[in-house]
């Protein structure tokens, strides 16, 4: 049975696209220049000049053939210059508006024309290729693409595959991550890139990382799904008119932090737009109810305003007007920025933010494409009705969290105003029984993407619940809700704090008790250092004077720490050391502040309640705190809250909220998916609660409304009690215990031994998970879930239970990681993970490893990590008695990574030693069968090695060095059949070629510039003219089509090549 990466992925996802409208070949044979295969002059061009000339020309037949080849030459210019994101944006913006040209005609008159591109109206106008095994040069590496998808002509659609077997994310780590900086050329152009293994498919963009790569788990908005994650992807993604609806609607630029990052829609996203835009075609039969749109908090419903704004300024006829209104500041400002940071909005700030009612009502009778408000700005008198602004149609009022009770009010006020205007409620919370109002003025869901879908499809982590209620608790176990109510408004002004303080001055005082206060600082310290990921944390206080206090104690309670910390500097042992460092420089380094908003006399009221508020107050003036915390990088690591940051801002490193605040329904939902957004190694956010906000949780959901009506349904419970972590460990490490047992490794046994006997206990281990890599990939990734569920669950007191078994677990998969090749040898070799420190492996010398750069280099010719390419040294006698004498598969395993270290290194250096690869690759895959046992397949391994050994030395043997052998290969295999004496004659030319093209033409830069190319072009043909009359006119054409490649692939310029620093 045939498992392979091509028979099971590529040729079936090929198939699929030609059912799709694809056109189809495999150019791993390609031919070059004007007659060949795809017209390409070299293997560095990534625009397909024929298909696109002719697209060209299809699109735009009135235009003459001088302004389409400008417009294809502007297209195929240079751009390396460029950031790669800028380069891609420019193409973006040639692609979607058209090229605009200019030339004279013939009356000699300037004549400047825009040249469409592509059709975006009708899919079928265009030219839809895909090319398989299509090799490509960059400055020095030439790198092999599994498919690429032209759209006209240029290389829009980038997939990478993956055997079944094998996990998608070496797709990313070791084959995209390679390419983009060897040949970052192809991603000017690129506008998806899908990475896949079958049964799991992620789509991301050229500026995404791995933890943006998304899944895409619906074909349709009917939820049709493929028979196979790939299927799914194909068909919902690379359908022409799916794609190019993908390509012109739901692409996005911003200028963020960092640089500019390219955006494109989510699965959930693109459905959820589409069906909005469907509703405003059917404006007149909905009557402006274009529906509420919910997808759950940190899901991207933001930029989904974004690209539904969007698709209709492009698709839809009219003078569309968007009014943008929030009922937060911070809101108002986050989603101004995501529209101007895309650039959507091109004019200036003054012109489109209200800032006033009276400015709102100017602004709405003028003639804009975007205006941001608050909702406040639609009050009015009592007594007074608010005047009509406009009676236009083509006016759409997006608002978000529109289910707030403010909206109740001041809805009426939006509707007199603009009494034609169509109404579209974004929000991030599912809408509550009774909130009737918003139903009446948005009309019902036209999209749900709910807590579950979004956890599922990885859009965010999941939210996890700890309750650390400390002893001193509230008499009230179901709190008032009336205060719940009051502090539900999130942001409360001067009168509110008072009427908290005077309504409900039992429960307050209960809460803001300095004993209590002091308790909770002292637990966020230690539960803050303890986390296993360290992420950021926001403290949420019931009040500023609390937030001040909170920030205060905090702050004394970890000064504390860090004096303890450095007393047990002074007389630890030296393996603890290291350890206890790098949480001191992480604990001095750590920045925390207070974030609140600024009232009337808060100076002096605040100090009334013992609280110094002007140290903070100058801090958030004089400091961009929100960037500040927002950067994972920088050490400003928890800020104390008590309304502010809680809606509308992201900070993906945010891992962990402490929330001593009563809250509830919507405000409580917003608050803690602060934690829900994914950021590198997340796994999960935590909530910890200290004031028992989520005892009534499960009745609070219960309420919500659903697509159906009534009870909450599956999905709408956001947060999970965290011992539901601690289950999923416990789950983890016994299926770990059961797999080892089911090959005969015991992990108690190798607990209890002794330290010698323990040592001996894992290197068996070892040695029978790595007789077979499946055996070796299951347990890595066994042993890769305890550690990250371990990691999740800390400073959790159950981590003790756990502690000695993950310990043991995580130890072995190390093991195997420091004597194990990389699992692909046809891809770019990935970095082995760094070995544990000694703080995490118990400290008996059975569970110590040391790094690869502390082991002996050479031991009795024992092939170790440090010396995997020198095969010319090894003993192989040694070798053998070492394999025959200790661990089989161990030594293999060795030996299979010095193998594949140096063939990369061979084939990299001469292309025809390729069957050396293959032969490689037929033996490890004969092993994997079960063909052959251990001893065989030892064996065959020391005969391959000597094989390279000799093919290493074959130079010498011919006179040649490296790189000349390398042209004599290519002139002499596979053909023709040659005497002595023309052999002799053909190395003399191969190295009077080389000599020639060294001294003369391959100077700085000569693959960018057409006459440098020629030139080479023209030397290698005038020295291959020497060769013997053997070489008929076809084979001499072959040959010096076959050279030129290859000095293209291997020299980039003066003493610049693949065989530099060789000797």
């Amino acid at each position: 049975m045939d498992y392979s990466e091509d028979r099971l992925i590529e040729q079936p996802a090929i198939a699929r696209l030609q059912s799709l409208g694809w056109q189809a070949a495999n150019c791993y044979q390609e031919s070059f220049g004007p007659q060949g295969s795809l017209g390409r002059q070299t293997s560095a061009e990534v625009v397909l000049q024929p298909r696109l000339l002719a697209a060209l020309r299809r699109l735009n037949p009135d235009l003459p053939e001088s302004l389409l080849a400008l417009a294809a030459d502007e297209l195929s210019r240079d751009r390396s210059a460029l950031s790669p994101v800028e380069a891609n944006r420019q193409v973006y913006l040639l692609i979607r508006h058209g090229v605009l040209v200019t030339a004279r005609d013939e009356d000699g008159a300037e004549r400047t024309e825009r040249v469409q591109v592509i059709d975006w109206t009708n899919p079928q106008n265009n030219d839809f290729f895909l090319a398989s095994q299509l090799w490509i040069s960059g400055e020095v590496y030439k790198r092999r693409a599994d498919l690429i998808g032209f759209v006209n002509g240029l290389p829009l659609v980038f997939i990478e595959l993956k055997a079944a077997h094998k996990a998608v994310k070496a797709a990313y780590d070791g084959n995209l991550r390679d390419y983009k900086n060897t040949i970052p050329q192809l991603f000017w152009y690129n506008a998806i890139i899908i990475l896949s293994n079958g049964s799991e498919s992620r789509i991301g963009s050229l500026s995404a990382t791995w933890e943006h790569f998304a899944e895409w788990k619906k074909i349709n908005s009917e939820g049709e799904e493929g028979l196979i994650s790939l299927e799914t992807m194909l068909r919902g993604v690379c359908d022409p008119e799916k794609l190019l609806d993908l390509i012109e609607n739901f692409t996005l630029y911003e200028d963020a932090k960092g640089g500019l990052r390219k955006i494109i829609a989510k699965n959930h996203q693109m459905l959820g737009v589409n069906a909005a835009f469907q509703s405003i075609q059917q404006i007149r039969e909905n009557q402006g109810k274009l529906g509420v749109f919910w997808h759950t908090q940190g899901s991207g419903k933001s930029y989904s305003m974004v690209f539904f704004s969007q698709k209709v300024l492009r698709k839809l006829p009219g003078n569309w007007t968007f009014l943008v209104v929030t009922d937060r500041v911070e809101l108002d400002d986050q989603i101004y920025k995501n529209f101007a940071n895309c650039g959507v909005v091109t004019e200036p700030e003054h012109s489109v933010r209200a800032s006033s009612g009276d400015h709102l009502q100017d602004l709405l009778r003028e003639d804009h494409r975007f205006l941001f408000t608050l909702i406040q700005k639609f009050r009015i008198d009592n007594g007074h009705t608010y005047p009509q602004l406009s009676e236009r149609r083509d006016i759409i009022v997006m608002t978000d969290e529109a289910h707030r009770s403010q909206y109740d009010v001041l809805a009426l006020n939006m509707r007199n105003a603009l009494p034609n205007a169509a109404f579209l409620a974004f929000t991030g919370t599912p809408l509550m029984a009774g909130e009737e109002k918003t139903r009446q003025v948005f009309g019902d869901y036209v999209s749900i993407y709910n807590f579950k879908q979004s956890v599922d499809d990885q859009a965010t982590v999941p939210l996890y619940y700890e309750n650390r209620i400390p002893e001193l608790q509230l008499t009230n176990p179901n709190l008032n809700q009336d205060m719940a109510d009051l502090l539900d408004d999130a942001d409360l002004d001067e009168g509110q704090e008072s009427r908290l303080e005077r309504e409900f001055s039992r429960e307050y005082h209960l809460i803001t008790r300095n004993d209590r206060l002091e308790k909770i600082a002292a637990d966020i310290v230690q539960h803050f250092l303890g986390r296993g990921f360290p992420g950021k944390a926001m403290v949420i206080s019931i009040d500023k004077a609390t937030a001040v206090k909170m920030h205060d104690k905090v702050r004394a309670h970890w000064a504390r720490e860090l004096a303890a910390l450095e007393a047990e500097l002074e007389t630890c042992a030296d393996e603890d050391r290291p350890a206890l460092q790098a949480r001191r420089d992480y604990m001095k380094s750590t920045d925390m502040a207070v974030v609140v908003s600024q009232g009337q006399n808060e100076e002096e009221d605040l100090r009334a309640k013992g609280a110094e508020i002007m140290q903070h107050r100058r801090r958030m003036q004089q400091e961009d705190l929100a960037t500040k915390f927002k950067d994972p990088s920088d050490p400003f690591r928890i800020v104390f809250v008590c309304a502010m940051w809680m809606t509308g801002f992201d900070a993906p490193a945010c891992a962990t909220i402490y929330l001593d605040k009563p809250m509830k329904n919507h405000t409580l939902m917003q608050t803690i998916a602060r934690a829900n957004r994914v950021f590198g190694e997340k796994v999960n956010g935590l909530i910890v609660d200290y004031i028992g906000v989520f005892r009534d949780l499960q009745r609070a959901l219960a309420i919500y409304g659903s697509g159906a009506g009534g009870l909450a349904a599956e999905g709408e419970m956001p947060v999970e009690d965290k011992l539901k972590l601690v289950g999923s460990l416990r789950a983890v490490i016994e299926e770990t215990r059961a797999f080892l047992s089911s090959h005969q490794i015991s992990l108690g046994a190798i607990q209890a031994a002794a330290e010698f006997e323990r040592v001996r206990l894992i290197t068996d281990a070892v040695d029978t998970l790595v007789s077979h890599d499946e055996i070796k990939r299951d347990y890595l990734k066994l042993a890769g879930d305890v550690d990250r569920l371990f990691g999740a669950i800390l400073p959790d007191k159950h981590a003790n239970e756990f502690g000695p078994d993950r310990k043991a677990i995580v130890v072995i998969a190390e093991k195997i990681r420091s004597i194990t090749p990389p699992p692909d040898i046809s891809g770019v070799m990935e970095q082995v993970d760094d070995l544990l420190d000694d703080s995490i492996a118990p400290r008996d010398a059975g569970y110590i490893i040391r790094a690869a750069a502390e082991r002996p280099t050479a031991e009795r010719g024992r092939v170790t990590p440090g010396h995997w390419v020198d095969l010319s040294q090894i003993d192989f006698d040694a070798l053998r008695a070492q394999f025959e004498a200790g661990h089989k598969h161990i030594e293999a395993e060795r030996l299979r990574g010095a193998i594949n270290a140096k063939l990369k290194l061979l084939v990299r250096l001469n292309r025809s030693r390729m069957d050396f690869y293959e032969q490689f690759q037929k033996l490890i895959e004969a092993y994997n069968s079960g063909a052959q046992n251990v001893d065989a397949f030892f064996a065959q391994l020391v005969s391959f090695a000597r094989q390279l050994t000799a093919e290493e030395q074959r130079g010498v043997a011919e006179n040649l060095s490296e790189e000349e052998l390398a042209i004599f290969d290519i002139l002499t295999r596979p053909n023709p059949k040659l005497s002595r004496a023309e052999r002799t004659r053909v190395r003399q030319v191969a190295q009077e070629l080389l000599d020639t093209l060294k001294a003369e033409f391959l100077v700085l830069d000569w693959r960018k510039h057409q006459t440098t190319r020629a030139r080479v072009q023209v030397a290698i043909q005038r020295a291959l003219e020497a060769l013997p009359e053997t070489y008929d006119p076809g084979l001499y054409e072959q040959k010096c089509d076959l050279v030129y490649q290859h000095v293209y692939d291997s020299y980039w310029g003066e003493n610049q090549s693949v065989y530099a620093g060789r000797g």
